[in-house]
């Protein structure tokens, strides 16, 4: 459910609460026991409501866990040509953060170190993502690096944080069956 029908339902579900709560105290003629049962069956309709919105935002790791292990469509695999002639698959940054928007959405990521080597020649990061389910959180990091004289698109310290970021992601499954297709 998009942010903005989230945002405009829970809304109307405040409007109609506050509704009922007038009409609740609008009733003062009722018995104190119609009053109880109708806040009870009011605040049992809100939980309901909410439940209703908020379902499959947050999920157990291991539901979630077990969707980033899912095979990744061909159509959204890239091919990356490298000097020495090797084609390496890989699933592009951008591809990999919706994949973790759809199935991980209380997923976050954040860069641990950036380190150029001695000689200036390379850029090494470190990323960190973390998982958070209903039950626990988790997190795994990986590291990225690439040459400061690539002349492909992009600096070296973006494709270093890519790099590292799709392999942090691989660590909980996404996209692990490309390293293992050349095995088999």
């Amino acid at each position: 459910m998009a942010f903005s029908s989230l945002r405009s339902t829970s809304s109307s579900v405040l409007n109609r609460l506050r509704l009922c709560q007038r009409s609740i105290s609008a009733k003062a003629s009722s018995s104190p026991k119609d009053k109880d049962r109708d806040r009870e069956r009011l605040i049992f309709d809100s939980e309901r409501e909410t439940a209703d919105l908020t379902s499959g935002i947050s999920r157990p790791l291991s539901d979630i866990l077990k969707e980033l292990n899912k095979k990744v469509p061909d159509s959204l695999i890239k091919f990356r040509h490298e000097p020495n002639g090797f084609s390496i698959k890989y699933i592009p940054w951008h591809i990999v953060n919706r994949i973790m928007n759809l199935h991980a959405p209380e997923w976050s990521g954040e860069v641990r170190s950036i380190t150029y080597s001695s000689d200036g020649k390379s850029v090494s990061v470190v990323y960190r993502v973390t998982i958070y389910g209903t039950d626990a959180e988790i997190y795994r990091e990986s590291t990225g690096t690439a040459s400061v004289d690539d002349p492909g698109y992009g600096d070296p310290e973006q494709k270093a944080e890519g790099m590292a970021f799709r392999r942090a992601c691989a660590r909980f499954g996404l996209g692990l069956h490309l390293y293992h297709e050349d095995m088999s």
